[in-house]
């Protein structure tokens, strides 16, 4: 108990922390070898590029347009044993892709990864947020950059193993969803028999503020989701086509070009995993507003720069950048209490969504105007965090306030 408070005490659960993240390592390392595979089914099909594009658009619907749907009816109905049979659908799709006859069946076997990733990115975020013991933006970019990890090794696994043995060497992928469903299965077990008593916890040391009216609620959902459509279409630009941007405006070899994008990303993994806790410390209002708008001053000289200053200048964009995501579902979540898988849904849904139509819109817009001229469109994006100004500061708990008692942290932990 708490001396001061007389409440059950909470305690941060590294161990199922690190699990459900070691899971999203595994879970978008599989999803990401679909893409990478690309040249395969290709050659083997003989696809052209609308035909790839289908595959991924059946990807991508399934896999952001069931999220908010699966999170609402799990909020309602919890389901335990959801996340291994989500990495089921996942291993089910891979299987299906590495044996499939016909084009039909690649798109079936699409289609069956996004119904996996539809099921596992709002329960698993359920989870993280349950084993947080009120550090909430702390377990978010655990878990997150656990899937950062699984996006950068997913082409990997297919360059070294799917590219060189052919289509059906992705059955070898499957093998890892399957071993992610052996975690998942020890994930369900500890949910179902510690769920209830946490989250009663969790409620009692839940800061108690003025309920927001439903029109105020939609509101700051509308201005989140703007800020997330700056972030993940400027994320776009740069993930699809900062190699495409930097061969042609300064005609560097692909292989210098790789490096300073890895260079990016790298920053990008160091700003999701700091994110979170710092939204815990200083509220997440102000690392959401600092994250979207403070990157303006870099994307707007980023067109204009030498190769140094560009590659010096995409360092801090992808630090600062990345570290809004975690404040944002853990902003909406606070925003709608006990809707935390509806509201996983809904922005890891619109994470893909953005990133996939955003992606095809800017391919095109280059296609008409030139790379250079999308970057430099692109680079006021983030003025869109001016909008955060209308969102109203949450209370938020004291994390360090929050320790499991003895008693409580050996059964949640078992």
């Amino acid at each position: 108990m708490n001396e001061a408070t007389g409440l059950p005490q909470q305690r941060t659960l590294f161990r199922v922390l690190w699990i459900i993240s070691l899971c999203h390592l595994l879970n978008d390392m599989v999803q990401f070898v679909l893409p990478a595979s690309y040249p395969i089914l290709a050659a083997s099909f003989h696809l052209d590029f609308g035909q790839v594009g289908l595959i991924t658009l059946v990807y991508q619907a399934t896999a952001s347009l069931l999220q908010p749907a699966v999170g609402l009816y799990t909020d309602h109905r919890p389901k335990y044993y959801a996340l291994p049979l989500g990495m089921g659908f996942s291993m089910l799709g891979m299987l299906m892709l590495s044996a499939a006859p016909s084009y039909a069946l690649l798109l079936l076997g699409g289609g069956m990864l996004g119904i996996g990733s539809s099921i596992f990115h709002p329960e698993s975020s359920r989870v993280a947020r349950l084993a947080s013991g009120g550090r909430h933006g702390l377990a978010q970019s655990l878990f997150q950059v656990g899937g950062n990890a699984g996006a950068a090794l997913g082409p990997l696994l297919a360059a070294f193993l799917v590219l060189p043995h052919g289509q059906g060497a992705m059955a070898w992928v499957s093998l890892v969803a399957l071993f992610a469903m052996l975690l998942l299965a020890w994930i369900a077990y500890w949910q179902k028999h510690h769920r209830f008593r946490i989250e009663t916890i969790s409620r009692q040391h839940r800061p108690r503020r003025e309920p927001l009216s439903k029109r105020r609620v939609a509101l700051c959902l509308g201005i989140l989701a703007s800020l997330l459509f700056s972030k993940f279409v400027y994320l776009a630009a740069i993930g699809s086509y900062y190699t495409f941007y930097l061969i042609e405006r300064f005609r560097i070899p692909v292989q210098d070009a790789q490096l300073y994008l890895f260079l990016f990303l790298a920053a990008n993994a160091v700003g999701t995993l700091a994110g979170g806790p710092i939204g815990d410390r200083i509220g997440r209002k102000l690392v959401i507003w600092c994250s979207i708008l403070g990157v303006l001053p870099f994307t707007l000289a980023l067109p204009y720069a030498d190769l140094p200053w560009t590659v010096a200048l995409s360092i801090p964009i992808g630090l600062i950048l990345a570290s809004a995501f975690s404040s944002i579902v853990v902003y909406g979540q606070d925003l709608i209490p006990g809707k935390t898988g509806a509201v996983s849904g809904v922005f890891f849904g619109l994470a893909f969504g953005l990133s996939g139509i955003g992606a095809a819109a800017l391919g095109h817009l280059a296609d008409l105007y030139g790379i250079v001229d999308v970057y430099r469109l692109c680079s006021v994006l983030p003025a869109i965090g001016l909008l955060a100004a209308f969102l109203p500061k949450l209370e938020q708990p004291d994390p360090g306030a929050c320790p499991l008692n003895a008693e409580g942290r050996d059964a949640a932990t078992k």
